[in-house]
């Protein structure tokens, strides 16, 4: 299934894509949110929709997208999963993976517009795939780790780097800034997918190809991922990992390259759609 989320932010309804044509499944009754995943929603839903395709009313176009997912209790982050982006930015490849939070404040639609914070300098992209857990995970072996992923949505990671990197080294605040995560443009369940480990990644800017990568070169592999988070924390359903970016940042260029008001966004991931975010100023409409 590919599940997505439409309407007025804060007020996001729930609809699925059935042969690509999006449907209104707000009478199912539940938003895609933690007891969603956790009481089965997917095989619920799955049953719903056989017993009322022939009801559903499609979404109208030019709706607004909200996050395929509601608010989880947590965004998870692997830095420097790419060794040709660690090379980039003369990091070190790490030995084990490297962890950070985003705030889930951050968290908005995949065409909405990210906002350049308050006192911002170094506002950078980056294109990555993000993994939805389905069902509470503590201490999962590698072997097992797949049945916990409910899927699988496109994530753009926007990074301050000023904040992140200068600010007393504290990368969570360079992540965390309102319209920092937007996600989707749906949720694909993994069946959708195919191989997580051989999907194209890429992002333009201005039209411009600044991201062309592949997660066949993760450093570290979704299972492995899933299972070394479980060792350290509880992830619940309906958490997000985001898994790491290719090189093409703006921070690992030569001069680096920011983003400024006006600038357009544009990226995607094989069988996770693409997503388009027009940059504005704090405080413009």
């Amino acid at each position: 299934m590919k599940l997505f989320r439409f309407g007025e932010e804060g007020q996001e309804k729930p609809g699925v894509l059935l042969e690509n044509v999006p449907y209104d499944v707000s009478a199912f009754g539940e938003d895609y949110n933690e007891a969603f995943f956790q009481n089965n929603g997917l095989a619920r839903l799955q049953a719903y929709l056989q017993e009322q395709r022939a009801q559903l009313q499609e979404v109208p176009a030019g709706v607004r997208l909200g996050s395929a997912i509601a608010r989880p209790s947590k965004i998870v982050c692997i830095g420097l999963n790419y060794a040709d982006h660690a090379r980039e930015t003369n990091a070190k490849v790490p030995e084990e993976p490297i962890l950070f939070f985003k705030a889930t404040t951050a968290l908005c639609g995949p065409n909405d517009a990210v906002v350049i914070p308050k006192g911002s300098e170094k506002l950078d992209w980056e294109v990555e795939l993000g993994v939805v857990i389905g069902k509470k995970a503590s201490y999962v072996s590698e072997e097992e780790a797949l049945d916990y992923v409910a899927g699988y949505v496109l994530h753009n990671d926007y990074s301050e780097r000023a904040f992140q990197l200068e600010r007393g080294g504290q990368w969570v605040k360079g992540k965390s800034c309102d319209t920092f995560a937007p996600v989707g443009p749906f949720l694909a369940t993994p069946e959708e997918v195919g191989d997580i480990d051989n999907l194209r990644l890429w992002l333009t800017v201005n039209g411009k190809t600044m991201q062309d990568g592949n997660t066949s070169n993760l450093i570290f592999k979704i299972p492995f991922l899933v299972s070394y988070l479980s060792q350290f924390m509880t992830l619940l359903p309906g958490d997000l990992i985001t898994t790491g970016t290719p090189a093409g940042v703006g921070l690992g260029m030569n001069p680096p390259l920011y983003l400024k008001a006006g600038d357009v966004v544009e990226l995607g991931i094989d069988g996770l759609g693409s997503s388009r975010q027009e940059v504005k100023a704090y405080g413009q409409n």
